[in-house]
């Protein structure tokens, strides 16, 4: 079993979700203020570790078997890769980020004033946890 922070479409309601569907849910949690967030092409997020200026990003937490989290790393882009990350309250975690390459090619956007993905899809909503 590893905790795994999911933050796009892994979450519940996601078109990703069906491959943890059965892990055990330990509820939402936001991100240390250590990691940006950015829309990768509109299609889907990506945190990246920050010395400063990073936000609270809002996701779920997961305890996921081994085998759904391989069938969950098979899904992810490839501008992604597994790292650990900081919750809020020092919690450590599995979570998917923007690869550094990826990262200093540029050009995605931005989206840590949303605070979450859903925040960010909705875009009627008001920005928060940044």
């Amino acid at each position: 079993m590893a905790l795994m922070f999911l933050n796009g479409d892994g979450m519940r309601g996601g078109r990703a979700h069906h491959t943890i569907a059965g892990a055990a849910f330990l509820g939402e949690r936001r991100t240390a203020p250590r990691y940006r967030f950015y829309s990768v092409g509109d299609e889907f997020p990506a945190l990246y570790p920050s010395a400063a200026g990073g936000g609270r990003i809002l996701g779920e937490l997961y305890d996921v078997p081994m085998d759904k989290l391989r069938a969950l790393l098979a899904a992810e882009p490839p501008q992604l890769e597994l790292s650990i990350i900081e919750l809020e309250g020092g919690e450590l975690s599995f979570a998917m980020v923007l690869r550094r390459s990826e990262h200093d090619r540029g050009g995605h956007a931005d989206i840590t004033r949303y605070g979450g993905w859903r925040a960010y899809r909705s875009r009627g909503a008001a920005p928060g946890g940044a």
